[in-house]
């Protein structure tokens, strides 16, 4: 029986009615607590209890990637620990790697609140967070101090726009965040995509993203693995240009996708916080809506390149379903955020349960063989 979905999820959702926000620095501040005081005694045991109920371990999940190892393909995405303060816990929870951030170069309080909501009816949230992070000096500080604790698994950064840069000087505000940050990630995400912040999409136009890839690129001389995270509401022949730069610029990959700002899909119409109706209240959907249309890049981005481009599937991953259909449509790794809020703690041990029987039942003997293998959906 899964505690998390009979009990603790109806409690908080429906009876107590927890203010999302509330609810995610709660359980953060706990997952420090956890991440910085793995060495006592009390914290030891709950990570060893952690590993035993929440970790699930093959070879068959196993993949080297643009030179790094991962355990399995699951990942945690962007935004959910936004500051860096949890990241030696995440391999304790499953997580194959986890990416951190949104970081800007300077701090930024985010938006004004309430700016998360949750749309149970489309098993979503809807979240106009705005980059809230203490800036990238005091996370480059952090993470230096927390990689002493050995971290077991890949750990990407995920770099925004500072709100207070003008887009002109965007690709400048990037490179000084990275020049800070360079050492402490094992992998790097350039997110041009995210609603939430005035103007930043516009900086997916080549020209644009041209000049923030060019300058980081040339600071770049570990060669560490950069990507560009992409929103799901691009036309395809703005994404075929993305593809371009990211071969140009010899890019690890390209993470699909970002939130929606579509609303024409949803089943719910009031958001009960505030009263308004949904089309009304500005922010980037995820969850469930998201699925199918980031799927749908992937695919593209497979065929684009021939399968030889690593994508990072991200959007509605909430079952070993979800999973398996991001990954034989051509994504190496995937990343979970809304899913996990909803599903609870084991689903990351769900779902990669279910990626091995998805591989057995393939005839197939490990999860790189599935990547782009669409044509096993027929079988599954």
């Amino acid at each position: 029986m899964d505690i998390y979905q009979v009990a603790i999820r109806p409690l908080l959702f429906n009876l107590v009615k927890a203010d999302p926000e509330w609810l995610h620095s709660t359980t953060i501040r706990s997952l420090k607590w956890l991440s910085q005081t793995s060495n006592n005694p009390p914290a030891s045991w709950i990570h060893h209890r952690l590993q035993q109920s929440l970790c699930l371990e093959d070879t068959r999940l196993e993949q080297t990637l643009f030179g790094l190892n991962f355990p399995n393909p699951l990942g945690l995405a962007a935004g959910f620990d936004k500051d860096g303060v949890a990241s030696a816990i995440w391999s304790s929870l499953g997580f194959g790697f986890a990416e951190l951030g949104t970081v800007t170069y300077h701090p930024q309080p985010g938006n004004p609140r309430p700016r998360l909501f949750r749309l149970p009816l489309d098993k979503a949230a809807l979240n106009r967070m705005g980059f809230n992070n203490n800036g990238a000096a005091a996370i480059a500080k952090l993470l230096a101090e927390s990689q002493q604790n050995l971290i077991s698994i890949p750990i990407g950064v995920n770099l925004g726009k500072s709100k207070v840069t003008p887009l002109e000087e965007a690709a400048i505000d990037y490179l000084n965040s990275f020049r800070l940050l360079k050492n402490c990630g094992d992998y790097f995400v350039v997110n041009v995509s995210s609603p939430n912040t005035p103007g930043l999409r516009s900086l997916q136009d080549a020209a644009m993203l041209s000049s923030i890839l060019d300058l980081l690129q040339k600071e770049n001389t570990a060669q560490k693995p950069i990507f560009v995270k992409i929103a799901p509401d691009l036309e395809w022949e703005a994404i075929a240009d993305i593809i371009s730069l990211a071969q140009t610029y010899q890019l690890a990959g390209i993470i699909a996708t970002n939130t929606t700002i579509r609303r024409d899909q949803l089943k719910t119409q009031v958001i009960d916080q505030t009263g308004k109706p949904v089309k009304e209240e500005a922010g980037g959907i995820s969850g469930v809506p998201l699925g199918d249309r980031s799927t749908e890049i992937i695919r593209f981005i497979a065929a684009q390149t021939q399968g030889k481009m690593p994508i990072i599937g991200v959007g509605g991953i909430f079952s070993p379903e979800d999973a398996w259909e991001k990954i034989i449509a051509g994504a190496s790794l995937i990343q979970v955020y809304t899913g996990w809020i909803y599903e609870g703690p084991f689903m990351v041990r769900r779902i990669l349960q279910g990626l091995l029987s998805k591989l057995e039942q393939n005839g197939l003997n490990s999860i790189s063989e599935a990547v782009g293998k669409e044509g096993l959906g027929a079988r599954v």
